[in-house]
């Protein structure tokens, strides 16, 4: 798939989120990468590029206080190649891009691995 196709597809799922996510989003930037830098992967202790779908680099939601401001956005990185590695039609990547934006923005309110799970057991 074409980056300009693929980047359509991040942004739409992006758009799709409820209208009370998006609107709590602050100071975040999404992005698409074709994989992971070597320090990606060394600072989350990962050695395959193909097996990081999306990563979240900042100062989560819950973690901000008083003074918090004038600090660079907060960073959700989707990776291109790792996601259409685990997909073999067009119905599937849209999917695992939603299901990736989604799980990349749950870390930007704060959530760890663990409550995603459990967020992603009771959204089924």
């Amino acid at each position: 798939m074409k980056r300009i196709e693929f980047e359509k597809l991040v942004e739409q799922a992006a758009l799709n989120l409820p209208k009370y996510i998006q609107n709590k989003m602050n100071n975040v930037e999404i992005v698409v990468e074709d994989k992971p830098s070597k320090e990606q992967l060394k600072k989350i202790k990962i050695s395959s590029e193909y097996s990081l779908l999306g990563l979240y680099e900042g100062v989560p939601q819950n973690a901000w206080g008083r003074g918090f401001g004038n600090i660079l956005p907060d960073k959700i990185t989707i990776f291109k190649k790792a996601i259409e590695s685990y997909t073999k039609s067009k119905k599937e990547l849209v999917e695992l891009i939603k299901n990736t934006v989604w799980h990349e923005i749950a870390h930007h309110f704060g959530f760890d691995e663990k409550d995603i799970k459990s967020l992603e057991q009771k959204k089924r």
